[in-house]
């Protein structure tokens, strides 16, 4: 029998604030252990929790982001459970009255290959809910510790309907969030500092079947690569051992990313197990219309929908697009340059490869960050405007790149003192041509009987006599008239 699968995830996410859901202490990564907390989180006796607006109103922005319907009114409530990473002994989560209802993320699944683009398709939300997050353990052979630092920060829960069904699907949701949220600067989302993590549930069925089948849940996920791997796993056991007459059972099962395989943790708590009730503390939430249109404002376009406009408008090519709208400043950084100089196949090329090349050798030096950038835009477009016109070369303008990159000097200035403006002396160039024909007779011989693609190698040598100033279009023509 053939199965298929169903998969619902709960992505847990960290909202980029200055302090941390209910009290003022700060909400930062990387401090020594138990230096962020304070009485209200560690649950002293006599505290009391005070709202983090900041927090709501990037939660508001996420259901909007999402498409989702934001409640008029949202409340506290306290999830109950006994476990070392929660002094109070409960969590202050959102049970029935969530601040985000339904929604849809768009997703990309990959292409065939990098230069086309893959399917685009709506994933269906359940609710996105606000709570405080927990400490962090850390397991030991004999010992585990315990550490306080992120216990109430504030955390959103985005929770999918069944509306999933492969390992690649699943990759691809977790790359949205990420993506768009950081786009907007709700978060950093960075799985390694645990800014994100994943709860997986997934079950199989028979193709055809509308019933669900019994699920499992893989708990806190903490990579792309390795939600994906491990519902890949589970899909193929449970299909396995539904093949051989067993049964699935409802558990929490955990990801061994070094063997490659999930083992059963404990058996799956239901709600009724935390005992929810309205936490008597706090105030429920009532968001404004006013508030709502003044967060929608806010919200920037669209990732997907700038990298279809990008391609539309633009016409650049998909595996350009997708470079340049995975990274909110580098797309405006792009669009700015264009406005300077309406040339979006050359600029996009300079700012998608020449840029980014740049940026990544330097961030080992502490650079690498777009808000630190020296070259400006119009730089850019000045670039592309002087090989246009013809004053330089595009091999020139190659090698000048990294000197603007790391100076923020102007094209124009770097090609003035350097002299490197293009030669259009047809007597020059002739004479170099000449002497790189005598010069080379084999690539000569194979032009002259056929071998059209023989004479870059001539071009080649005309432009390093020249380094690089002698202007293409004239270097062919003259080869030609002295091949012929």
């Amino acid at each position: 029998m053939e199965y298929e699968a169903v998969i619902g995830l709960e992505v847990h996410v960290q909202l980029k604030t200055d302090s941390k859901m209910f009290t003022r202490a700060a909400s930062r990564f990387g401090e020594p252990p138990n230096s962020l907390t304070n009485p209200v989180v560690m649950g002293l006796p006599g505290t009391l929790p005070v709202m983090n607006k900041a927090a709501i109103e990037l939660s508001i922005q996420t259901g909007l982001l999402f498409g989702c319907r934001i409640a008029e009114v949202c409340k506290w409530d306290r999830k109950n459970y006994f476990y070392p990473d929660q002094p109070k002994n409960y969590q202050i989560s959102q049970y029935d009255q969530p601040i985000c209802i339904g929604g849809e993320v768009e997703i990309e699944l990959p292409g065939p290959a990098r230069n086309i683009m893959g399917e685009h398709r709506m994933v269906q939300l359940t609710r996105i809910h606000l709570e405080e997050d927990v400490g962090k353990l850390t397991h030991f052979e004999n010992e585990s510790l315990v550490d306080f630092n992120r216990a109430g920060i504030p955390l959103l829960e985005i929770v999918t309907e069944p509306d999933l069904h492969s390992a690649e699907e699943v990759s691809a949701f977790l790359h949205a969030i990420r993506l768009h949220m950081v786009y907007v600067g709700l978060s950093d989302c960075d799985m390694e500092k645990g800014q994100m993590r994943c709860d997986a549930n997934v079950s199989v069925r028979p193709v055809g079947s509308d019933t669900l089948g019994t699920r499992t849940e893989m708990k806190n996920l903490n990579s792309i690569a390795g939600s994906r791997d491990s519902v890949a796993f589970e899909i193929q056991r449970q299909s396995r051992l539904l093949e051989k007459g067993g049964q699935v059972v409802q558990e929490t099962r955990r990801w061994n990313a070094e063997q490659g395989y999930t083992v059963a943790l404990r058996s799956k708590e239901e709600a009724h197990d935390y005992r929810y009730f309205p936490d008597p503390d706090l105030m429920p939430v009532k968001i404004s219309p006013a508030m709502l249109d003044r967060l929608a404002r806010e919200i920037p376009e669209r990732p997907y929908d700038r990298q279809r406009r990008f391609l539309e408008d633009y016409g650049l090519p998909f595996s350009t697009a997708s470079v340049l709208c995975l990274d909110r400043q580098l797309a405006d950084f792009f669009e700015e340059a264009v406005s300077a100089h309406d040339k979006p196949l050359e600029i996009g090329n300079l700012v998608a490869n020449d840029l980014l090349r740049e940026l990544s050798s330097s961030a080992g030096q502490g650079g690498g960050k777009m808000s630190k950038l020296l070259i400006k835009p119009g730089q850019i477009a000045e670039l592309v405007k002087l090989v246009e016109d013809g004053v330089i070369s595009k091999q020139i303008a190659q090698d000048i790149f990294p000197e603007m990159f790391h100076t923020g000097r102007t094209p124009s200035l770097i090609v003035e003192e350097k002299g490197l403006r293009q030669s259009t002396d047809a007597a020059e160039i002739e004479s170099v041509c000449a002497r790189v024909i005598a010069e080379n007779p084999k690539p000569v011989e194979e032009f002259r009987t056929g071998n059209q693609k023989a004479i870059n190698a001539l071009k080649g040598g005309v432009m390093k006599a020249t380094r690089g100033k002698a202007n293409p279009a004239m270097v062919d023509q003259i080869l030609r008239k002295l091949l012929a």
